[in-house]
């Protein structure tokens, strides 16, 4: 954000240069600044910033889903938290290995650390979405907790990539936020037909 505010700034200068000749000196040191804020910036995170964006998103979309299902399914907190656990478990496992292959046709970017990366993402996402079903009792407030993470989530690393990579943010959020909570949507359905038409007892 600092740094779209020196470019800005430097805009803002270049249009006056010729009127005024002093703020050539201005511009200058403005475009050093940006130079050094940009220096700052912690290169190899943002050069994975794709890798952490495909686990979180993969999880969000995934599992948001899948204990939208369960809720209903189990009528269970404890049971839908642990089944909901070990499916993030397994699933960012495979998509720590997928990336990992993925990124080794490609050149530039370190298979392990982009598979280190979309698997932190992933288990972090996980441990925040499934942590509701071990904290209340009552599997609607558990899943009510759960999907108002997932819309935090979104909300912070929508915010961060949009600031990065210079994105509409509003456009990012809405797009994330509507599959995530149209695949729980659908998901939750499909649990309750499941439960029906199966006849499962918990």
């Amino acid at each position: 954000m600092m740094e779209e505010g020196e470019r800005e700034a430097m805009d803002v200068y270049a249009d006056v240069t010729d009127a005024v000749p002093e703020a050539k000196g201005i511009l200058e040191d403005e475009i050093e600044h940006e130079r050094l804020l940009v220096n700052m910036i912690d290169e190899e995170r943002i050069g994975y910033i794709g890798s952490m964006v495909l686990g979180l998103n993969d999880a969000l979309v995934e599992l948001t889903g899948a204990l939208a299902g369960l809720t209903f399914t189990f009528q269970n907190s404890r049971m839908t938290g642990a089944a909901g656990l070990i499916t993030g478990a397994a699933a960012s496992m495979s998509m720590s290995a997928s990336e990992y292959l993925s990124q080794k046709s490609e050149k530039g970017r370190s298979p392990m650390k982009a598979s280190f990366y979309t698997g932190v993402a992933y288990v972090l996402t996980v441990l925040l979405l499934v942590a509701p079903y071990f904290m209340f009792s009552d599997y609607y407030v558990a899943l009510g907790v759960t999907v108002l993470n997932a819309v935090l989530v979104v909300l912070f690393f929508s915010f961060f990539v949009s600031v990065v990579k210079e994105l509409s943010f509003q456009r990012m959020f809405l797009e994330i936020l509507s599959i995530s909570l149209g695949v729980a949507a659908v998901s939750f359905v499909i649990g309750w037909l499941a439960q029906g038409f199966l006849n499962i007892q918990v």
